[in-house]
């Protein structure tokens, strides 16, 4: 008898046909005729697609069907580089179906639109265009490009300079990576609405304590006769231009008209308004910490800054006079920005400088949420950056620690803030402490799941949309006072036939009352049922005799 192990070796030394053959002598040699056509059909579609089932050996008869049947040759490290021809050849040599090269072909997928491919777009080929492919064949074809985007990956590392020059601008050569480009632009992005309220209620607040610590700020100036101006690298060796300040806040009114028209015709303009609001309020906030911790003397002779302009007689008591007089100050600078262009002139405000900041902050904001193609813009407000902090040494209003703190803060809370949140793994990965040290960036960063795409609306379309929500917000309002005057209708309605009703027992209680006292001639009163049974009160008065009688029986 033939051991265990020596049959297991026969086994693996049988090939499949020989493998199919003791199945079938088992089985008593029948085979149906469902599987003979199933057979046939099988031979016949391999032979289709240049393969005949000798050819699954190691002859190499697959090679010349391969050359004899038209397909070239195509170096899958080049990918990137592929024609719609080079394409449809990959596909015949992984032995696909002719409808599967004809629907290459036919839907234009070159080299780079290939490995920009994901399983949802190779299933839409069939439930969505109706391509007539079998599901095992698309199953396939995405495996084939599975690993034809692992094989530029790899490949990439070696040949960089060169599928570098050959990429396109939009979607980058390595696979994965444009994979996870096109996934993150066909993410949907919620607006959410309520978020952006909130953000902009708190940059509404911290601009309202920034004028008022600013209005303190003023009170405790230090004098310039005690205190004259601290010596600074840049100030001591660059001359006053009186009008270098109002340039300032020219540019960053050149950069704020950019950053609306950006914000306008973006796509997620809600994202970027409230990732504005929350840095710009928490980078001001952080302004009035530094403002009240330290006052640092006035950095030029020219600014004529005295305690005694915002001076308040501390002797009166009287602390409510005080405090009105405060916010009415507040109130002055608040609504004119800061800027002295409208008039606002403040001193002690130094560490560190607000309109480096607002600089700062709209340049990022302009350059991160446009295509990295609109180079020119991104120079130019670049340039308005640099330019406007020359302009505020020029016009020696802040110190030069001032402009590089400013500088510095801003630029490393905005790198910091999109880091995590275009980066959710980094987030999750230690979430606890990024409560902690970053709680608006957990609570509004909740929902990112990746980089804002840069898409912008046309605009036809933004007045399409705008349109669409002044209809829908009067569809709203006009069914609200509807509902409005259908409530008070019935409740009036309610009211008066409540009325009514009381008005209807009000007078039958009147005439009962009537009725009540029915006195005879001889002054005796005579008994009156009102039960609605009794028709008058003799025959109650008969019957309650009748029953006086039965008792006395």
């Amino acid at each position: 008898m033939e051991t265990l192990k020596e049959r297991k070796g026969k086994g693996s030394a049988m090939g499949d046909g020989e493998i199919c053959k003791s199945v079938a002598e088992v089985l008593g040699g029948q085979v149906s005729a469902h599987d003979q056509d199933s057979s046939k059909r099988i031979d016949g579609r391999a032979g289709a697609a240049g393969e005949t089932p000798q050819d699954q050996g190691d002859t190499p008869t697959a090679i010349k069907t391969k050359k004899d049947s038209g397909v070239v040759d195509v170096d899958p490290c080049k990918a990137t580089q592929w024609g719609l021809d080079d394409v449809v050849s990959w596909a015949n040599g992984e032995h696909f179906s002719r409808v599967l090269s004809d629907c290459l072909r036919a839907e234009s997928i070159d080299g780079s639109v290939l490995l920009s491919l994901t399983e949802s777009d190779i299933r839409e080929l069939r439930y969505r265009l109706d391509y007539k492919l079998a599901f095992g064949e698309l199953k396939k074809f995405w495996l084939a490009v599975c690993k034809l985007q692992q094989l530029v990956k790899s490949s990439r590392s070696n040949s960089l300079a060169q599928v570098g020059r050959q990429q396109e601008v939009h979607c980058p050569s390595d696979g994965s990576r444009c994979e996870r480009h096109g996934r993150m632009a066909r993410t949907h992005i919620p607006p959410e609405y309520s978020k952006t309220a909130l953000s902009l209620g708190y940059s509404f607040v911290v601009t309202w304590i920034t004028s008022f610590v600013m209005v303190i700020v003023h009170e405790h100036v230090p004098d310039m006769e005690r205190y004259p101006p601290l010596p600074d690298i840049f100030l001591d060796n660059l001359p006053h231009i009186p009008w270098a300040f109002d340039m300032c806040e020219i540019t960053g009114s050149v950069l704020f008209t950019l950053w609306v028209l950006v914000l306008i015709f973006h796509k997620h303009r809600m994202v970027m308004l409230r990732r504005f609001c929350v840095l710009a309020g928490t980078v001001f906030l952080l302004r009035c910490v530094t403002m009240l911790i330290t006052s640092l003397s006035v950095p030029g002779t020219h600014l004529k800054c005295s305690q005694k302009d915002y001076a308040i007689d501390k002797d009166s008591g009287d602390a409510a006079n005080s405090m009105v007089l405060r916010m009415g100050r507040a109130y002055r600078i608040w609504s004119g920005l800061g800027m002295s262009i409208q008039g606002v002139r403040t001193c002690g405000d130094y560490m560190f400088s607000g309109h480096t900041v607002t600089l700062t902050m709209l340049n990022f904001f302009i350059t991160e949420y446009t295509p990295r193609t609109l180079y020119h813009l991104h120079t130019f407000t670049w340039l308005l950056n640099m330019f406007g902090v020359f302009f505020i040494l020029a016009a020696h209003e802040h110190y030069s620690i001032d402009v590089f703190v400013g500088f510095y803060i801003t630029s490393r809370l905005f790198l910091y803030y999109h880091t995590l949140a275009n980066n959710r793994s980094l987030m999750q990965s230690d979430a606890g402490r990024t409560r902690i040290w970053f709680p608006l960036l957990s609570y509004f960063e909740s929902t990112a799941e990746g980089m804002v795409p840069n898409e912008f609306d046309s605009p036809r379309t933004l007045f399409r949309r705008l349109k669409g929500h002044f209809s829908g917000a009067k569809h709203y309002m006009k069914m609200g006072l509807h509902r409005c005057w259908l409530d008070r209708h019935f409740s009036l309605k309610a009211s008066m036939l409540s009325f009514g009703s009381s008005q209807q027992i009000t007078s039958q209680s009147s005439q009962t009352t009537q009725t009540r006292p029915n006195q005879s001639q001889n002054g005796t009163v005579r008994g009156v049922r009102l039960e609605p049974c009794s028709r008058v009160g003799g025959t109650s008065g008969h019957t309650s005799q009748k029953k006086k009688k039965v008792l006395k029986i």
